[in-house]
């Protein structure tokens, strides 16, 4: 099911498969900024990642004396969540703890999306509720891809990625497993601007970290349009698109990892977000605004 929420500067349709964000529209020039996943490209508009982001040793995690498969990102972002309730500028869905779940991962929990319009920003909040007798950890992100060019008379190359601050971004490699390695590199060194080209991505995504700036954004060179996400509160932000000529580009604000190369598929052992005790919540809140 697709539910549409709108306000004087956006519509915004919200797709029950995955909670993804599916459509952004920007009402004063018609530019739909969310990629329309196609599937000879990537089958994704803005996945949210739980209960990890990236991979795990060996694709599986073991927990409460059991072993359960689990692919990249987790399984939230590839199954249906419940609408909770609808205004005219927000939206609800949870993803509650099942059958289906505990089959793929051995906790009792909720997984709140909430979606609020506020002017020309998108607000999506995740909120990880500890329903278990036992503590809960878990790792999370956000992955939105939005597409370039906005519109037919621009190409991909007309797009930089935009700090709001002067960055030298050290990267954390992942290369080749997917799994960290302890590699650091960096995108570059004192620059507030990443040009985008048919080569940023040669070599998969760019996981920075320490970054000083509170807001990456995707800009169109000499027009002021852009996409800018609020990456304050989170200690992990990589961009990723396809290699060759980008057709969209992602900026995944992650409060989580993917598992060491020579860690264990103990999932008490992974680096997580964050750890509920029995009864806790917990929220994150990605803010994307659509400027003209």
């Amino acid at each position: 099911m697709e539910y549409t929420i709108e306000n004087e500067y956006l519509k915004v349709t919200v797709t029950t498969w995955g909670a993804q964000v599916k459509s952004v529209l920007r009402k004063c020039d018609g530019v739909e900024h969310i990629w329309q996943a196609d599937k000879s490209v990537w089958g994704y508009h803005a996945p949210i990642l739980f209960p990890h982001t990236g991979k795990v040793v060996d694709g599986i995690i073991e927990a409460k004396g059991g072993r359960y498969e689990s692919g990249q990102h987790g399984f939230a972002r590839l199954m249906e969540h419940q609408l909770v309730a609808i205004t005219e500028d927000s939206i609800v869905m949870e993803l509650r703890a099942s059958e289906e779940t505990l089959a793929k991962f051995p906790y009792e929990f909720a997984l709140i999306s909430t979606i609020t319009l506020e002017n020309d920003t998108v607000h999506h909040s995740l909120t990880v509720e500890n329903w278990d007798e036992e503590e809960l950890p878990f790792g999370i992100g956000y992955h939105p891809a939005f597409t370039v060019p906005f519109d037919d008379t621009h190409e991909a190359t007309d797009y930089e990625l935009r700090f709001n601050e002067t960055e030298s971004p050290l990267c954390i490699g992942c290369l080749p497993k997917g799994l960290v390695h302890g590699n650091c590199y960096y995108l570059g060194n004192n620059i507030k601007s990443i040009p985008v080209d048919e080569h940023l991505f040669d070599n998969d995504s760019h996981c920075m970290v320490n970054l000083k700036s509170t807001k990456l954004g995707l800009y169109e060179k000499g027009t002021g349009r852009g996409v800018v996400c609020d990456i304050e509160n989170f200690p992990y932000t990589l961009i990723w698109s396809k290699p060759g000529v980008p057709k969209f580009i992602c900026i995944e604000p992650w409060q989580s990892l993917p598992s060491p190369e020579n860690g264990s598929s103990d999932w008490n052992e992974k680096p997580a977000a964050a750890i509920l005790a029995p009864g806790e919540s917990w929220t994150t809140t990605l803010s994307t605004s659509f400027v003209r």
